[in-house]
């Protein structure tokens, strides 16, 4: 089947971009040493000594990309990702509309698009200052409703699957659905318990190393899309 081929593809294209990008920034920010005298020397505000973002939070993945030269990795792979998450819901929702019988705009492709838009409007405007004291609160409102349109958008597409197993049961891999299920279910948690963390001021680096963890668990989501369609011709 057509689309499960080309979700099957974007979903390990979906989780690989941004994983790499964000590590590899990362990995930039620590070593800007073998940058030096070169026409791609890392920012002051880009540098980092050594550490494990994922454990100390020691760093955010903002300071770690929204300078030069790691922008110019983060943002292409970032806009890149949400054209690509833009391919994904659509097609996601073509399948569900043939197993359904209907030819609807279903609830997750509308919270997935638009996870995609803010996406890409947080990656554009990263790094870019204005002496507005607004835009960083906006620019936080756009990464917060990326993230909450996206896990609703997981959730409401596994929800739908869960649904229609039985008629999917020769296409898909069960144990993966279920892993997906609490995939969702501990991103949705952890959000809400976090939320009064988060908006103290204070628990830095905490808040760092959750951003970094939460990330990679949100587009696992999308390596596990991979595993859960099997192989059609």
């Amino acid at each position: 089947m057509h689309e499960i081929a080309q979700i099957r593809k974007l979903s390990l294209w979906i989780f690989l971009i941004p994983f790499l990008a964000i590590n590899l920034c990362l990995l930039i920010s620590q070593n800007y040493i073998f940058l030096e005298n070169t026409i791609f020397v890392v920012d002051q505000i880009g540098r980092s000594g050594f550490s494990i973002p994922y454990l100390d939070g020691s760093l955010s993945i903002s300071r770690a990309s929204r300078t030069f030269p790691q922008y110019l990795i983060f943002k292409p792979a970032m806009i890149l990702t949400a054209v690509l998450l833009y391919y994904y819901w659509n097609n996601n929702n073509k399948l569900v509309n043939q197993y359904k019988s209907t030819n609807i705009n279903y609830k997750f492709k509308t919270f997935g698009i638009l996870s995609a838009v803010f996406l890409a409007i947080h990656s554009i405007f990263l790094g870019i200052k204005f002496d507005i004291q607004i835009y960083k609160l906006l620019r936080r409102v756009v990464l917060l409703l990326f993230i909450i349109f996206e896990i609703i958008a997981q959730g409401i597409l596994v929800y739908h699957f869960f649904k229609i197993k039985n008629l999917l049961a020769k296409l898909i891999n069960i144990k993966i659905l279920n892993l997906k299920i609490i995939l969702v279910s501990v991103l949705a948690t952890v959000a809400i318990l976090s939320l009064p963390i988060l908006l103290n001021k204070d628990n830095t680096h905490f808040k760092h190393a959750l951003e970094w963890n939460y990330f990679v668990g949100v587009v696992l989501f999308y390596l596990f899309s991979r595993f859960f369609w099997k192989r059609t011709t």
